[in-house]
Protein backbone atom coordinates (compact mmCIF):
# COMPACT_ATOMS: atom_id res chain seq x y z
CA UNK A 1 0.00 0.00 0.00
CA UNK A 2 1.57 3.48 -0.77
CA UNK A 3 0.40 6.26 0.61
CA UNK A 4 0.44 9.31 -1.61
CA UNK A 5 -0.72 12.30 0.69
CA UNK A 6 1.13 14.88 0.58
CA UNK A 7 1.56 17.37 4.06
CA UNK A 8 -0.26 20.19 3.95
CA UNK A 9 1.71 23.56 3.16
CA UNK A 10 2.18 26.01 5.95
CA UNK A 11 -0.59 29.02 5.96
CA UNK A 12 1.31 32.47 3.96
CA UNK A 13 2.19 34.87 6.15
CA UNK A 14 -0.47 37.34 7.07
CA UNK A 15 0.42 40.97 6.20
CA UNK A 16 2.79 42.83 8.46
CA UNK A 17 4.68 46.08 8.35
CA UNK A 18 8.02 45.25 9.80
CA UNK A 19 10.21 42.38 10.04
CA UNK A 20 12.56 41.77 12.70
CA UNK A 21 14.69 38.68 11.93
CA UNK A 22 16.78 38.11 15.62
CA UNK A 23 18.01 34.57 13.86
CA UNK A 24 21.60 34.12 15.80
CA UNK A 25 20.44 35.99 19.13
CA UNK A 26 19.89 34.34 21.84
CA UNK A 27 17.27 35.45 25.17
CA UNK A 28 16.00 37.53 25.92
CA UNK A 29 17.43 40.00 22.42
CA UNK A 30 14.69 38.87 20.14
CA UNK A 31 12.20 40.18 22.80
CA UNK A 32 13.90 43.27 23.96
CA UNK A 33 13.99 44.10 19.67
CA UNK A 34 10.23 43.36 19.69
CA UNK A 35 9.68 45.51 22.67
CA UNK A 36 11.87 48.71 21.51
CA UNK A 37 9.68 48.47 18.06
CA UNK A 38 6.44 48.29 19.91
CA UNK A 39 7.72 51.57 21.24
CA UNK A 40 8.96 52.95 17.75
CA UNK A 41 5.35 53.06 16.34
CA UNK A 42 2.62 51.00 18.57
CA UNK A 43 0.65 50.31 15.47
CA UNK A 44 3.18 48.14 13.65
CA UNK A 45 2.27 44.77 12.86
CA UNK A 46 5.16 43.15 13.61
CA UNK A 47 6.88 40.03 12.08
CA UNK A 48 9.42 38.62 14.31
CA UNK A 49 11.84 35.52 13.04
CA UNK A 50 13.79 33.69 15.99
CA UNK A 51 16.17 30.15 15.87
CA UNK A 52 15.90 30.66 20.26
CA UNK A 53 14.05 27.76 21.49
CA UNK A 54 13.26 30.00 24.34
CA UNK A 55 11.67 32.69 21.88
CA UNK A 56 8.14 30.11 21.49
CA UNK A 57 7.33 30.47 25.17
CA UNK A 58 8.77 33.98 25.20
CA UNK A 59 7.07 35.57 22.77
CA UNK A 60 3.71 35.39 23.86
CA UNK A 61 4.43 35.74 27.35
CA UNK A 62 5.97 39.24 26.47
CA UNK A 63 2.78 39.32 24.53
CA UNK A 64 0.35 38.72 27.50
CA UNK A 65 2.15 41.31 29.46
CA UNK A 66 2.32 44.46 27.16
CA UNK A 67 -1.29 43.80 26.12
CA UNK A 68 -0.05 43.03 22.33
CA UNK A 69 -1.32 39.85 20.54
CA UNK A 70 0.43 36.77 18.64
CA UNK A 71 -1.83 36.30 15.69
CA UNK A 72 -0.12 34.15 13.65
CA UNK A 73 2.95 31.14 14.40
CA UNK A 74 4.57 29.54 11.82
CA UNK A 75 7.94 28.81 10.34
CA UNK A 76 10.13 31.51 9.16
CA UNK A 77 8.79 32.49 5.56
CA UNK A 78 12.65 32.13 4.38
CA UNK A 79 12.72 28.66 4.75
CA UNK A 80 16.06 29.10 6.30
CA UNK A 81 14.96 28.12 9.59
CA UNK A 82 13.32 29.64 13.11
CA UNK A 83 10.12 29.86 13.95
CA UNK A 84 8.31 32.93 12.94
CA UNK A 85 5.92 35.44 15.64
CA UNK A 86 3.44 37.90 14.05
CA UNK A 87 2.60 40.30 16.60
CA UNK A 88 0.33 42.88 16.32
CA UNK A 89 -1.56 45.26 18.82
Amino acid sequence: MTDDATSPAPAPVPPYDRLLDERGKRCPIPVVTLARMTNVDPSWRLLLLADDPAAISDVPAWCSLRGRVLAWRGPAPDGAGGEAFLVVP
